[in-house]
């Protein structure tokens, strides 16, 4: 079994069973977000982390072992992405990218926001005129150092 396997394994258990996602996070302990990532490929999973997925999504032991392993992460490569709603992040980026990277900089200074000392919340807003997304990141800031 490859991870693409795995992930498509886990995503067809998840509809079988009818669990949604926080579902799945609650039984293993972790986050929404980090979860949902983890089980599409994304995270490495502790022993006990992976035996609470295989479990809840009736896995078999390699499922499990393969949830331990460390990933290659970034599943969208080096195109544009072309789903819609994956697409619209990559707007984002164009239209906001710099002035993003400018607040941050003036703020902190030169450096980055982590994305491994990182987390993120994404939250349903009603709205009368629509339904919002609320998207919460929160990296720790990494100045770049001078030798």
């Amino acid at each position: 079994m490859n991870r693409s396997t795995l992930v498509e394994t886990i995503v067809a258990a998840k509809l079988r069973k009818g669990l949604s996602w926080a579902e799945i996070a609650q039984a293993i302990g972790r986050s929404e977000v980090w979860t949902t990532a983890a089980l599409l490929g994304q995270m490495s999973m502790s022993l006990e982390e992976a035996k609470a997925a295989g479990e809840l999504l009736e896995l078999d032991a390699d499922a499990v072992a393969l949830l331990q392993v460390y990933p290659s992460k970034g599943a969208l490569g080096m195109t544009v992405p072309t789903d819609p709603l994956l697409y619209r992040f990559y707007e984002i980026q164009q239209v906001f990218g710099t002035t993003i990277k400018e607040l941050i900089h003036e703020k902190f200074g030169d450096g980055i926001m982590s994305a491994i000392d990182f987390e993120m919340a994404i939250e349903k807003v009603p709205d009368p005129k629509g339904d919002r997304v609320k998207i919460v990141m929160n990296g720790k800031f990494l100045p770049y150092r001078k030798w």
